[in-house]
C-alpha cells in the first residue's frame, strides 16, 4: 500500500502488552514496556487481504491503535512524548502462531510477512485527540469481539514515544502498534476482521480485510508447526482447554487411598514419594491434581527487594493455574513463616485449584480452612513469607516434605497424607491399588470373624482358595445388585 505520509516508513514497532484485559488474559503484567520489529514490507491497507499459507492454522487477529510519528524523537521525556505523534489509525497486528518458535522473540516470520499490517483507511490528527480517550473495536464477521479504551493502558502513549527514543531514533513516517485488548483470537479463510478507533467524536472508519488462502512455504526453510501451548496462545479466552488430568485417572486416584497408593509405589520400586510432615485442613476431602509447582530461596534481604516485591514468583504461580492444578509449593521445611494466607488460598481456589500442598508454614489457617479447598501444610504460623522466604521461580522441578516433585507430576491427598505419582504410573497402580484393598477387605472380614492374621496378614497361600472363591463371590454379587 502507499505509505499515509508518501513514503514507507522506516520502522514499524510493535509493543508486546499494553492493555490491563489483555494482560489478564496472557496472565502475567509487565513491569516494563517490551517490543518486536515489523518490516515496512509488511503493510497493507483497507479491503486488502490477510493471506494465510496453506499448512497454517492458526492465523491471529490483534485489533490496536497505531500512531504514526510526525517529529524526529530522539531521547524525548513522556510528556513530551505525545506531541511527536502526527497521526493516529487503526492497525491489525496479524500473525500466525504456526513460526513462532522459528524466531522466537523477533516474531519475523510469524508476524512478519507481507500484508500482515493492515491500517487505516482516514488518519486523525493526533493534535485534535486525547490519547487517554480514544476507543479501539474489532470484529470478526460483524460480531463485536474487542472492545477497549486507552484511559487504562499500562504504558500511555507519550511513555512508550519516550521509551522508545531513549535508544532509537523515530523518524518521521515511523509507525508504532500500541498493544491489543483482550479478544484477540484466530481467524480462517473466508472471515473478514474490522478494526475502527474513535475519539473526540472522530473515527479512522473501519479497517476492513478479508482472511484468504495462499499457497504453502517452500521446505527450505521452518515449517508451520502447532502444539496445545500455540493453540491455547493464538485462539486466547475463545481456547477450549482440554483438562488437566483424564477424568478417568482421576476418578480412579480418587477411589483408591493414599495408603495403599504408597504401599505400591514402594512396590514399584519407589519408597520416597511421600510428602512428608504436612497436614490436612480437611481430613474429610480427598485432593487429586497434577502438580504446577513454586520454589522459595532463604530469606535474603537485598534480594527480597527484587524478586518479593509485586507480581513475584508466588503471585505468578498462583494466577498461572488452572483448574485441576495442586500448587506445590518448596519452603524448605521451614515453617517458621507463612508461605500461604487466606487471599491466595481464595485466588488459587477461584483459579480451579484442587489443592495446595506447602512443606512450610500456613497463614490464617482457620479462614483457609473455612474456604474447603484442601491445603497440606507443614504448621500453623501467624508470620508473613519475608520473614523467612524469598519466592523465587515456579513451573520447575523442586523438593516438597522430602519428595522431588515436578511439574505434571500427579498429587493424591487424604487424612493420611500426600503421594506423588509419577503420571506413566497411574494406570497401572490404580489396578493394583484396588486389587490390594480388595484383599484388604476380605482380610478384615475374616479378622472380625476371629481369625489370627498369622498366614491371613498379608494374604497367605492357605488363603488364595478361599480368598478366590469369596472375590467371585462378591463378584456375582455386584452384577446382580
Amino acid at each position: 500500500m502507499t505509505h499515509p505520509l508518501g513514503n514507507p516508513p522506516s520502522k514499524i514497532i510493535a509493543v508486546h502488552l499494553n492493555y490491563p484485559s489483555r494482560a489478564k488474559e496472557r496472565g502475567r503484567i509487565p513491569a516494563q514496556p517490551s517490543y518486536f520489529l515489523k518490516p515496512p514490507s509488511s503493510l497493507a491497507g483497507t479491503k486488502e487481504a490477510i493471506v494465510r499459507p496453506e499448512g497454517c492454522e492458526l492465523l491471529g487477529f490483534e485489533g490496536e491503535i497505531a500512531l504514526v510519528v510526525g517529529s524526529r524523537a530522539q531521547r524525548v521525556r513522556p510528556e513530551d512524548g505525545w506531541s511527536h505523534v502526527r497521526w493516529v489509525t487503526a492497525a491489525n497486528d496479524a500473525g500466525v502462531y504456526d513460526l513462532r518458535y522459528a524466531d522466537r522473540g523477533s516474531n519475523l516470520r510469524s508476524k512478519g510477512a507481507d500484508g500482515f499490517t493492515p491500517i487505516g483507511p482516514r488518519l486523525l490528527d493526533a493534535h485534535q485527540l486525547d490519547p487517554a480517550a480514544l476507543r479501539l473495536r474489532t470484529w470478526v464477521n460483524s460480531e463485536l469481539v474487542q472492545d477497549d479504551t486507552t484511559d487504562t493502558l499500562l504504558f500511555p502513549f507519550g511513555q512508550l514515544v519516550a521509551d522508545l527514543s531513549r535508544l532509537v531514533t523515530l523518524e518521521p513516517g515511523d509507525v508504532i502498534l500500541t498493544g491489543t485488548p483482550a479478544g484477540a483470537s484466530v481467524v480462517s479463510p473466508g472471515d473478514t476482521v474490522e478494526v475502527e478507533v474513535t475519539g473526540s467524536g472522530q473515527s479512522t472508519g473501519r479497517l476492513r480485510n478479508p482472511i484468504a488462502s495462499g499457497p504453502a512455504l517452500e521446505t527450505y526453510g521452518a515449517m508451520p508447526r502447532t502444539d496445545a501451548a500455540e493453540r491455547e496462545a493464538a485462539h486466547g479466552a475463545a481456547y477450549t482447554r482440554e483438562p488437566l488430568l483424564d477424568e478417568r485417572i482421576e476418578q480412579g486416584l480418587r477411589s483408591v487411598a493414599v495408603a495403599t497408593l504408597s504401599a505400591q509405589l514402594r512396590g514399584h520400586g519407589l519408597p520416597h514419594m511421600s510428602i512428608d510432615g504436612v497436614r490436612p485442613t480437611r481430613p474429610d476431602t480427598k485432593m487429586v491434581g497434577v502438580a504446577h509447582t513454586l520454589r522459595y530461596l532463604p530469606l535474603r534481604e537485598d534480594l527480597f527487594k527484587r524478586y518479593g516485591n509485586g507480581m513475584n514468583a508466588q503471585k505468578r504461580a498462583i494466577e498461572q493455574l488452572r483448574p485441576g492444578h495442586v500448587l506445590v509449593m518448596d519452603a524448605r521445611r521451614d515453617t517458621s513463616a507463612g508461605t500461604l494466607g487466606d487471599i491466595l488460598a481464595l485466588r488459587a481456589q477461584q483459579r480451579g485449584a484442587a489443592g495446595v500442598v506447602t512443606d512450610g508454614g500456613l497463614r490464617d489457617s482457620a479462614a483457609v480452612t473455612e474456604l474447603g479447598l484442601p491445603v497440606y501444610h507443614g504448621g500453623a504460623h501467624p508470620s508473613v513469607l519475608g520473614r523467612r522466604h524469598v519466592p523465587w521461580d515456579t513451573g520447575v522441578p523442586i523438593a516438597c516434605g522430602g519428595a522431588l516433585v515436578q511439574p505434571g507430576d500427579l498429587l493424591v491427598g487424604d487424612a493420611d497424607g500426600v503421594v506423588v505419582v509419577p503420571p506413566e504410573l497411574a494406570e497401572d497402580l490404580i489396578i493394583d491399588c484396588r486389587e490390594q484393598e480388595q484383599k484388604e477387605r476380605f482380610i478384615t472380614e475374616q479378622v472380625r470373624a476371629g481369625h489370627g492374621i498369622d498366614g491371613l496378614y498379608p494374604l497367605g497361600p492357605d488363603w488364595h482358595e478361599t480368598y478366590e472363591r469369596w472375590r467371585k463371590q462378591r463378584s456375582t454379587q455386584g452384577e446382580h445388585s
